[in-house]
């Protein structure tokens, strides 16, 4: 079974170091019952030790400390495009190495404590992108109902949990009801079955083996520069597909981007060494992608 780490082995953890001999920790946006924690699941198996942390920023700098070995952090949503703090949080992490993508999709679910119905719902609680997720089925079912914003879709289901007010209801993963013992209100209240979040598994190297498909970028320069930068990762035969922008700071039309490209045939070292000649362009890692499927469709709830 699967060590599930709390604020206690966290603490240890910080003071004895990694886990046991042969057992490799990973980091991640928690608490327990978010979906990064569910992307981290189905990319390392059971084998690995989880560790929730508080936030992105906390969850890479225990991988860049090396009290983990590796960090899961999301990316960017179908619906709710790039959650823009996290994408700053990858940029600021020099250090840090994508190794892996997950793509999950995603299934919100509206829960509550036992015994609340969705007549009395008053305040409902998440994650800015469950929010955003869920802003029309909201709009629909619950005009009147006041949206708060979450560290996590797992906080805002523990927060209801601690509150005990059935007019206070989360917007979390299915799973989360059974783990802070809530009861599910509806089923599926995002936008669209469309729904899907991208994650990354980020650690302190990259990986250098051969037919690798997958690569990102992040680059530091004014925007009538990116189309250069593109048109290079496209004459190494590499496609875009994703292109984030951030204000640098500095002065106004500088921005940094993170750039992810594909070559389904692999990417060699030697095109990447070629990129990285570029002005203002860092290699942030190579890898595969993988995407879990649907489960089978819940029954609705009456």
């Amino acid at each position: 079974m699967k060590k599930y780490c709390g604020t206690l082995l966290l603490t240890l953890l910080l003071i004895f170091g990694s886990a046991a001999e042969g057992t490799e920790s990973v980091s991640y946006l928690g608490p327990e019952g978010t979906y990064t924690e569910e992307a981290a699941q189905f990319w390392f198996g059971t084998e690995q030790t989880l560790i929730p942390a508080g936030t992105v920023d906390e969850a890479i700098g225990e991988m860049l400390s090396g009290r983990t070995d590796y960090a899961v952090i999301p990316q960017e949503n179908t619906l709710g495009g790039p959650v823009v703090s996290y994408v700053d949080a990858l940029i600021a992490a020099e250090e840090a190495y994508v190794v892996g993508e997950v793509v999950l999709p995603i299934r919100q679910t509206l829960m509550g404590v036992p015994g609340a119905s969705l007549a009395g719902i008053r305040t409902v609680c998440s994650h800015v992108q469950g929010l955003t997720q869920s802003a029309a089925w909201r709009a629909e079912h619950l005009k009147e109902a006041e949206a708060v914003e979450m560290a996590s879709t797992a906080a805002a289901a523990a927060y209801v949990a601690q509150q005990q007010d059935p007019s206070v209801a989360a917007v979390a993963a299915p799973g989360a009801a059974s783990l802070y013992g809530l009861q599910v209100l509806a089923e599926n209240v995002q936008i669209s079955e469309a729904n899907k979040t991208r994650f990354y598994v980020l650690a302190r190297q990259p990986l250098e083996e051969e037919g690798l498909t997958r690569a990102v970028f992040t680059a530091a320069c004014r925007a009538d520069r990116i189309d250069d930068i593109i048109l290079a990762l496209r004459g190494a035969g590499l496609e875009l597909v994703a292109l984030h922008d951030r204000p640098e700071g500095s002065e106004l039309g500088r921005y940094h981007y993170v750039l992810e490209a594909e070559n389904q045939e692999g990417i060699s070292q030697e095109v990447i060494s070629s990129l990285c000649e570029a002005e203002g362009l860092r290699f942030a890692g190579c890898f595969q992608a993988k995407e879990k499927g649907l489960s089978a469709a819940s029954s609705p709830i009456p």
